[in-house]
C-alpha cells in the first residue's frame, strides 16, 4: 500500500511538472510569434516621416492582421444575432467585419512603432491571454489580447486596448443598430462603411 502511494505520487509529480513545462514551452511559443511579429511590422516601417507605397501598406496590413482570427471575432461582436442570420449573410458579415478592421489597422501606423513589455502570458488549454504594455513618446498603453489555438497555430480572437474590448466595443456599436433597425440595417451600413475604407 505504501509502494502504491509513493508511485502515485511520483506520477502526479512528474504529471505536474510536464504539465509546467509545456505550459512555459507554449508561453514562449506565444511569446515569440508576437515579438517576431511586432520586428517584421518596424522593420517594413523603416525610419519615422516614411512614405508607404500601396505594395508596403498591403504587406503591413497582412503582417498587422494575419494572426487575428475575424471569424471569431465577427461573431463575438454579433453575439447571439450570429446563430440566427442566414449561411450566406454570415459569411458576407464576417468578409466585411474583416476588411473594417483591416483597413482601420493602418489609420495610425506610428503605434507600431512602440516599445512592447510582456507583463503576463497565462495559457489554458487551447486558450491563451497576453497581457503588454506599449510605450511610444512616453505614453504606456496596454495592450492585451485574448488567443486560441486552431488548426494547429495560435490566433488573436480579441483585443484589448487601453481595457477596451475590440469585439465588445462592436458589440455595443451593432446591437444598437439591430435594436433600432433590424440586422439587415446593419449589413448595409458595414457595406457602405467597407466601400469607404
Amino acid at each position: 500500500m505504501k509502494l502504491f502511494r509513493i508511485t502515485s505520487l511520483l506520477l502526479l509529480i512528474t504529471f505536474f511538472s510536464l504539465n509546467q513545462g509545456l505550459a512555459q514551452q507554449t508561453d514562449e511559443e506565444i511569446r515569440s510569434m508576437l515579438e517576431q511579429r511586432d520586428e517584421q511590422i518596424k522593420e517594413l516601417m523603416g525610419p519615422e516621416g516614411t512614405e508607404y507605397s500601396e505594395g508596403q501598406r498591403a504587406e503591413l496590413k497582412e503582417i498587422i492582421n494575419g494572426i487575428i482570427d475575424f471569424e471569431a471575432m465577427a461573431k463575438e461582436a454579433l453575439d447571439v444575432t450570429y446563430d440566427t442570420i442566414p449561411s450566406a449573410e454570415r459569411t458576407e458579415f464576417v468578409d466585411l467585419f474583416s476588411t473594417i478592421v483591416r483597413d482601420q489597422s493602418l489609420n495610425k501606423l506610428d503605434i507600431y512603432r512602440a516599445k512592447i513589455t510582456y507583463r503576463l502570458i497565462e495559457t489554458e488549454g487551447d486558450q491563451a491571454r497576453v497581457e503588454t504594455l506599449a510605450e511610444l513618446d512616453n505614453i504606456r498603453t496596454p495592450v492585451n489580447y485574448e488567443m486560441e489555438f486552431k488548426n494547429g497555430e495560435w490566433v488573436i480572437v480579441d483585443m484589448e486596448i487601453d481595457d477596451v474590448s475590440t469585439a465588445s466595443s462592436y458589440h455595443r456599436q451593432f446591437q444598437r443598430i439591430i435594436n433600432q433597425k433590424g440586422f439587415d440595417a446593419l449589413l448595409e451600413s458595414l457595406r457602405k462603411r467597407a466601400a469607404r475604407e
